[in-house]
């Protein structure tokens, strides 16, 4: 296995993306190849020990696209960009799948080009892990699609629930459709129209309609909506976690002696909490529906992000969710629903 990683993207590159990079080496069964800077990124193996690492390769790049440029423009004008030399690895057969922490519109966009499309897929969508009580929520799409038709939403739900089976382990995924209200009748013109074709198809569980306090509850396995909802939701929910964790620490700060004594005997638990609500533990996102295994990460990764990023698109070309993603949308035949018909 080797793993694509675009080194100049995201807050803290090329440091931390670096130092994600030889974490993973040393914790699972792959190689990776740094995409970037070549001088720079020499440097800090160095710095770290791993210039002689018979897992690390560099590539070089000599541009980057910044988080503040416009994705499409940027491109078009820098065709030696990090992204775009590390999907076209994936692209040319040199490597297996991309990590791609920065800017999301342009990974979005390196995809799209470089790697191309699934045939039957109009808009590939982004499945963001969460978790809820019962484990993990697959909510997609989670930013790359703004306006979204029904296809759209019919195509997130087969691709989500064999990222759910194939990744997360579920046998039977239960595939939930998000909307304000229960009745198959609620909702826009969107959900209305994407309600009963989501019955009808074969490769999926569908449960039904969904609402936001379903997700963190766990009622179903994979949440469809638009991107647009859907990274409202997706950067809620990290705002909330944040300031949760922030509320407890400052309550346990300002407390007395004893309840500090309490707090210690808690501390455990209120590690696991932590744990669990901190997206570096979940690594990066898939982008599913284009023709290659591709994760987008933070722009605030770190290297624990970008090493559990690293282990998830691993993990998505051993349990090759292209191919079982591509079988179903030939048997649904997706492309029948055209978008304005449905």
């Amino acid at each position: 296995m080797k793993i694509a990683v675009d080194a100049m993207g995201g807050d803290y590159a090329p440091e931390e993306t670096v130092l994600g990079a030889i974490e993973a080496v040393h914790a699972y069964s792959l190689d990776v190849v740094l995409v970037g800077e070549e001088i720079k990124i020499r440097r800090l193996l160095e710095k770290h020990g791993a210039a002689e690492n018979i897992h690390i390769a560099v590539v070089h790049a000599g541009q980057v696209i910044e988080m503040h440029e416009h994705p499409a423009q940027a491109i078009r004008k820098k065709k030696d960009a990090s992204i775009l030399v590390a999907t076209r690895l994936v692209k040319e057969g040199k490597c297996d799948a991309v990590v791609a922490p920065g800017s999301t519109g342009a990974a979005v966009s390196a995809a799209l080009l470089g790697l191309g499309r699934i045939k039957g897929i109009e808009r590939p969508c982004i499945a963001t892990p969460i978790p809820s009580k019962k484990g993990i929520t697959v909510l997609l799409d989670s930013g790359a699609n703004a306006n979204s038709k029904p296809k759209h939403l019919i195509e997130g739900a087969i691709m989500g629930s064999h990222y759910a089976k194939y990744i997360l382990g579920i046998n039977k995924p239960q595939v939930g459709l998000l909307n304000i209200g229960e009745e198959a009748s609620k909702g826009n013109e969107l959900c209305q129209a994407t309600y009963p074709v989501l019955e009808q198809l074969k490769t999926i569980s569908f449960f039904g309609n969904v609402e936001g306090r379903d997700i963190p509850e766990g009622t179903v396995d994979v949440v469809v909506c638009d991107g647009f909802v859907g990274n409202v939701i997706l950067k809620f929910g990290e705002g909330m976690a944040l300031f949760i964790i922030k509320l407890v620490k400052e309550a346990i700060k300002n407390s007395g002696f004893i309840a500090k004594l309490g707090a210690l005997a808690v501390y455990p638990a209120l590690k696991t909490l932590k744990k669990r609500l901190d997206f570096t533990e979940y690594g990066g996102a898939p982008l599913l529906g284009v023709n290659g295994s591709f994760i987008i990460c933070h722009g605030s990764s770190k290297a624990k992000a970008i090493k559990n990023a690293i282990r998830v698109a691993d993990e998505l070309v051993v349990q090759d969710v292209v191919g079982h993603i591509r079988k179903s949308i030939e048997e649904e035949q997706v492309e029948q629903y055209d978008g304005e018909e449905v």
